[in-house]
């Protein structure tokens, strides 16, 4: 299965060049090309603020650049959005064989445990961006949508599950929750709960939603 995820990008939000000599223009943090560090601090403003609450500026101000550094890279906040969130830093075809490797019936703690493990690297951070940007930004609803429909229908097919659309929507709404309430709404003790006690919590009824009795 071939996943993609296309977005049209608009710039929208542009950023006049025309700024003051003595602001700053283009110095980065030493070894990072401007274009990274702006890709980067954008994926972390965007996970703390979502797509509303991140501005140009903040964004600048955390890579060491000028703002107007924005608007020549990526034409502005909408399209350095698409490029640091939007596009996953993964490959879903190579994570969906990783998950196949392994028992069926122990499919829901390795998807609970990648997922999680994930999110609490360095690169959860998109996925968090795009949970906290869905209100604000309806390409963020849209990826977050065709990622998990188009994983979990890859996944379910290929176990041999019936009633698929259910089984894909059910999984989805446990991975998204389970993200919302660790990473953004942060209810504890779930939010600084170790990963194997989550993954023995959540787990089984993943795994029901995978292979079990649902109707």
């Amino acid at each position: 299965m071939n996943v993609e995820f296309r977005v049209d990008v608009r710039h929208d939000e542009r950023v006049s060049t025309a700024e003051p000599t003595s602001r700053r223009r283009g110095r980065r943090p030493a070894g990072q090309d401007t274009r990274t560090a702006l890709i980067e601090a954008a994926r972390a403003v965007f996970a703390e603020n979502g797509y509303d609450g991140a501005t140009v500026r903040a964004i600048a101000t955390r890579a060491g650049v000028d703002a107007a550094m924005v608007n020549h890279w990526f034409g502005g906040k909408e399209g350095l959005f698409a490029r640091a969130v939007l596009e996953l830093p993964f490959d879903p075809l190579e994570l969906l064989k990783i998950l196949r490797n392994g028992p069926d019936e122990e499919l829901g703690e390795r998807i609970v445990r990648t997922f999680i493990t994930r999110w609490d690297g360095a690169g959860g951070g998109v996925f968090v961006a795009l949970i906290r940007s869905v209100s604000g930004n309806e390409q963020a609803g849209q990826v977050l949508r065709e990622f998990f429909q188009k994983f979990f229908t890859a996944l379910i097919s290929s176990i041999g599950s019936d009633d698929i659309s259910l089984r894909m929507t059910l999984c989805a709404s446990q991975m998204v929750g389970m993200g919302m309430i660790r990473y953004v709404a942060k209810f504890e003790p779930l939010a600084s709960e170790d990963v194997e006690v989550v993954v023995r919590a959540v787990a089984p009824t993943l795994q029901r939603y995978l292979t079990g009795e649902i109707g």
